[in-house]
């Protein structure tokens, strides 16, 4: 992204916070994995989308005050010593250019910097990214003690707002994360046999995302063989994968923090069974109705309870439930969600969205009978448009006869 992006992105934060106000975000630091070793560092998706900047321990100060907005960048000190063994951090210049903040301080000034803005303010309102357990909590309970005359504020409400709309450049961040991972859901279908495990499997899709440049994955990807596939988060992924056996991957490459997500259910000897195939079909009607019903205008609430009524009417036909009110024992989940920096990405409180033009979300719906052994889930990512959706996952191989085809040759 150039560094407009991120300017035009505070500005619009600028826009919604009250007067006599200052925003604090962190970008967060590596938790501690076990003896000197961390975690991977990934940014907070909030301070992200607002400076492009993806090393830890930075932190964002806005202020707003008599209408006048204010930029700071805290980045942290240098330590020469450290950067010979941990590599340089990030200098002022370069920081003023992927961000475009003019104002750049170092980390050790910034308490002293906040005691100058809240000094004398009779009333003060502090936003803080307080949606869940991060860096702001630590400050939170910092300042509880040392301001008496501030109000605190959640900016996650604020900026979820903004991120559920996409720009024209996250889209395209999120159809390359998905065209990545495309090639490596064909790759592993190529290498299916049966008498692997599920894990072996999943390397083939690893690999691709490895060999593309991708550092991290969307999220731990599902490779459930058999009756594993009626467990929504199966993430073991250590069955041996048997001739019958459909298996249902769900996984999703992550490219500069945008992610894929789609779910693909396929037979291990490349042929469905009479009843595999009944059962895939109906989830797959209801997949394509859903996408059908997609628009600006409509309310994600009515859609997730229309695909609720959809499968209902399928287990009714598949002999599983006689009444619409039990398919709750083989769909036991939402129809989607907002996708983009986080997989499950921002929401509004009760998932109360009207879509709007830019905005991305999964459509998986799926039916789970473990008693047969059947889990099949099939998800795409699909945007809304002006006009109606665009489903970016189109290049993915759906049809119970594209899959056969493929995995014939």
């Amino acid at each position: 992204m150039k560094k407009e992006f991120y300017i035009k992105n505070r500005k619009r934060v600028f826009d919604k916070i009250k007067d006599n106000s200052i925003l604090i975000l962190f970008a967060g630091n590596a938790p501690k994995k076990t003896g000197d070793e961390e975690y991977p560092f990934t940014p907070n998706r909030n301070f992200y989308y607002l400076t492009g900047i993806d090393e830890q321990a930075h932190v964002l100060l806005l202020s707003k005050f008599n209408g006048e907005n204010k930029e700071y960048l805290f980045i942290k000190d240098i330590d020469e010593i450290m950067e010979k063994w941990n590599g340089k951090t990030i200098r002022k210049e370069e920081a003023r250019e992927i961000c475009g903040i003019e104002e750049v301080k170092y980390l050790s000034e910034l308490d002293k910097f906040i005691d100058k803005l809240v000094l004398n303010k009779e009333e003060l309102n502090i936003y803080l990214d307080l949606e869940e357990k991060n860096s702001s909590y630590d400050y939170l309970n910092k300042i509880k003690d040392r301001y008496y005359n501030i109000s605190i504020k959640n900016a996650y409400k604020i900026i979820a707002e903004l991120r559920l709309v996409k720009t024209e450049e996250e889209i395209n961040r999120i159809r390359k994360a998905i065209e990545i991972t495309i090639e490596g859901v064909e790759n592993l279908m190529k290498n299916t046999k049966a008498g692997m495990k599920e894990y072996e499997l999943e390397a083939y899709f690893d690999f691709v995302c490895k060999k593309r440049g991708v550092k991290d994955l969307a999220f731990k990807t599902i490779a459930a063989a058999g009756k594993n596939a009626t467990i929504l988060h199966y993430v073991d992924n250590n069955t041996e994968l048997k001739e019958n056996d459909l298996i249902l991957f769900d996984l999703g490459a992550q490219y500069k923090y945008y992610n894929a997500d789609i779910s693909r259910t396929f037979p291990v000897s490349g042929k469905f069974t009479k009843r595999q195939k009944e059962v895939y079909n109906a989830v797959l009607r209801v997949n394509e109705k859903i996408i059908s019903e997609m628009k600006p205008g409509v309310k994600f609430l009515d859609i997730n309870k229309l695909a609720r009524d959809l499968i209902a009417e399928e287990c009714i036909k598949l002999g599983l439930i006689k009444n619409k009110e039990d398919v709750s024992k083989y769909y036991y989940h939402s129809i989607g969600h907002s996708l983009g920096m986080d997989t499950h990405d921002v929401e509004l409180e009760g998932r109360n969205v009207t879509f709007e033009e830019g905005m991305v979300y999964t459509v998986e719906p799926g039916i789970y009978i473990e008693k047969e052994g059947i889990g099949i889930r099939i998800e795409d990512d699909v945007l809304i448009t002006k006009d109606g959706n665009e489903v970016l996952t189109k290049n993915m191989i759906k049809s119970v006869e594209q899959i056969e085809e493929f995995m014939s040759k």
